[in-house]
């Protein structure tokens, strides 16, 4: 693992190993093949939430032993999924060092206030991932009840989302909600799993680095002996002598911000300016919006326009791609102002109307 120019102020969190127990075999071949590297935790699911019940649905307790024996045998920290109090209960039987809580389980609120009753008083590390839809108050939800609870040493995983459309990846990263969720959660560590938003290993690695870019603390990867066999997403694990490879080849920049460059505070200070600009263009935009909107209200014309939206945003793509600027980009951004358009448009027609009945 490279660091960039300078000493980090902490070493990111690292956690990897199988999707799921398959054996003891397995885990022990995976654990002896990942020695030259360091690792935090040796990961593998016990009890795997299938959407068929025909799948593999994993080894459930007989792994415990396994873990156990990776525990002691390699000197390693271990950790697997729990979705129950009973599967807590059984891994506290075995002192299993830190569990983690899946995107199906974090997104159901009667599973997180279960779960996190059944921690009280358990000093183990917990390890939340993000709900699978794009709901940050889910994930802040779930985190909330194991702090209530008294969970203290917690640690989101951002495992990307399921949109309708992921592009090229199986999940979507969606990089501003995990950065969201540490606003509100300043102390809070999140860590990527470049795993699950990949689904195919050959993205793992750019994805591991975008991480790493953002200023994640750690990551958690996939790793099988012979990922092609594997029982449980085979196209996204790689093998340990690539995950060594991709440990070896990341590059992890400087976290803290307090170095002082001249030339990147000039830059900062040209960032804020432009800032201010576009905060008063918008204001201007949409006290032009609500100008429109009286005009739309006297000629009892719709608030949305969808021949005009559609001019709009075409030119705006074009002006866009020729400044180098992404279409994807450039359609976000503008899909957010026509929304506060409208609903700025919407509120002034009715307020009117309402006014007009009286």
């Amino acid at each position: 693992m490279k660091t960039s120019k300078s000493t980090l102020i902490d070493n990111p969190i690292i956690i990897c190993g199988p999707c799921s127990a398959e054996s003891e075999e397995q885990l022990t071949t995976i654990a002896s093949l990942l020695k030259p590297c360091k690792i935090d935790y040796f990961r593998a699911g016990l009890w795997k939430p299938r959407t068929m019940p025909s799948s593999f649905e994993g080894v459930g307790e007989k792994g415990l032993p396994w873990l156990k024996r990776i525990q002691k045998d390699f000197n390693l920290k271990v950790c697997t999924e729990i979705a129950t109090p009973y599967h807590i209960e059984q891994c506290l039987e075995y002192d299993i060092d830190a569990l983690w809580i899946g995107a199906r389980t974090t997104s159901n609120p009667f599973s997180m206030q279960d779960i996190a009753e059944s921690l009280k008083g358990v000093e183990k590390t917990i390890f939340v991932k993000n709900p699978l839809n794009p709901d940050i108050k889910l994930w802040i939800g779930a985190i909330k009840r194991l702090k209530k609870a008294g969970i203290n040493n917690i640690v989101a995983i951002h495992r990307g989302f399921s949109l309708y459309d992921n592009g090229k990846y199986r999940q979507t990263p969606l990089w501003k909600i995990p950065v969201e969720l540490k606003r509100e959660f300043p102390e809070l560590k999140i860590i990527c799993d470049p795993s699950h938003i990949a689904g195919k290993r050959e993205y793992i690695l750019e994805l591991s680095q975008m991480a790493m870019n953002i200023g994640f603390d750690g990551l958690m990867i996939e790793v099988h002996n012979n990922p092609n066999e594997a029982k449980t997403d085979a196209l996204q694990q790689i093998t340990p002598y690539d995950f060594i490879h991709l440990i070896n080849n990341l590059i992890v920049p400087q976290r803290n911000d307090t170095i002082n460059n001249a030339s990147l505070n000039v830059l900062r200070q040209e960032i804020n300016e432009i800032d201010n600009i576009i905060i008063n263009s918008l204001a201007k935009r949409m006290n032009i919006s609500k100008e429109i909107a009286s005009i739309k209200e006297e000629n009892n014309l719709t608030v949305f326009q969808p021949k005009r939206w559609q001019e709009i945003l075409e030119k705006i793509l074009l002006n866009g791609e020729k400044q180098g600027l992404t279409k994807d980009f450039m359609k976000e951004i503008y899909e957010i102002i026509h929304q506060e358009s409208i609903k700025t448009q919407n509120s002034i027609i009715n307020k009117s109307n309402n006014y007009k009945k009286e």
